[in-house]
């Protein structure tokens, strides 16, 4: 009878012993899984903007060109520095800059809150440039802003030295460093209006034009509420992005990446498949078995 009993201790303790072998196998394949997924990005991050966890991320801390994804920087010290209600002539430098433009000409008048919408609606360097050279009296002088503003927010692995974008070797980030930038601009209901409008007529503002975003994600992801495109020779195709689920916004970064509306799209449905949203007035996220 003893032997009877300790026999079937013994059986209970193997099996128990296979099972457990089992489902560590199986978690861990699941664990390899999860960490296999890529996307065609040469850079990608996903980060929770409150809690700042990284729920994904692929080469998100390699330094990198950022084409005008820069513009989210721009727009964010205008925003909080800047007086909106302010005036701004249109140099002949901003008028004549290469690349996207609003269309501004030289001696126009327009004022600051605008040229944020500009800026970040139509990409417009005209508008970067007549920013830069209002509240840093030239670019390079808000070069230098922008870098002793980066870096209180504990960006340090970004240089900027135009507000803009336009390829320079001295001009970059990292995904990881973009997505934080952009949770510190969800901060502001401006930046979050701006970023998250389709259009705006100009007589909601008395603007000097009605403005059409040109950032598709608006319209490709329903809970997008943001933020910014980019597109440079060295920088490749860029898209800083917003998504509110469940009242948290999810920041996606995608660098040098040839089809960055599909890959964005990728990301977010990987992490909706990935992490458990139990509540939104939960900071830490559940990861999903």
């Amino acid at each position: 009878m003893r032997k009877s009993i300790k026999n079937n201790i013994v059986i209970t303790m193997l099996l128990c012993i296979m099972f457990f072998q089992i489902f560590s196998k199986a978690a861990l394949a699941d664990s390899k899984l999860k960490d296999n997924f890529r996307v065609n990005a040469r850079c990608a991050i996903a980060l929770d903007r409150e809690s700042k966890e990284v729920l994904f991320e692929q080469n998100a801390y390699e330094i990198v060109p950022m084409a005008s994804t820069t513009k989210i920087l721009t727009a964010i010290i205008a925003i909080e520095q800047g007086d909106l209600n302010k005036k701004v002539v249109i140099s002949k430098n901003a008028a004549s800059i290469r690349g996207s433009k609003v269309g501004y000409k030289a001696g126009e008048e327009v004022g600051l809150k605008e040229l944020a919408f500009g800026l970040m609606f139509k990409s417009g360097n005209d508008a970067a440039i007549a920013i830069a050279e209002t509240l840093g009296g030239s670019v390079e002088g808000f070069a230098q802003i922008m870098n002793h503003y980066a870096t209180g927010i504990g960006i340090i692995d970004s240089h900027f030295e135009s507000p803009h974008g336009l390829d320079s070797n001295s001009h970059y980030s990292s995904a990881y460093d973009l997505a934080l930038l952009t949770s510190k601009g969800m901060e502001f209901d401006l930046f979050r209006e701006i970023v998250g409008s389709k259009q705006i007529s100009k007589e909601k503002y008395k603007f000097t034009r009605d403005y059409n975003n040109i950032n598709k994600i608006l319209w490709l992801i329903p809970e997008a509420n943001g933020v910014k495109t980019g597109y440079t020779g060295g920088a490749g195709k860029c898209l800083v992005s917003s998504v509110n689920h469940q009242g948290k916004d999810i920041i996606i970064v995608v660098l040098n990446c040839p089809d960055r509306w599909a890959q964005t799209q990728k990301i977010y449905n990987h992490i909706l498949e990935t992490v458990a949203f139990e509540n939104h007035n939960i900071k830490e996220l559940v990861y999903k078995n």
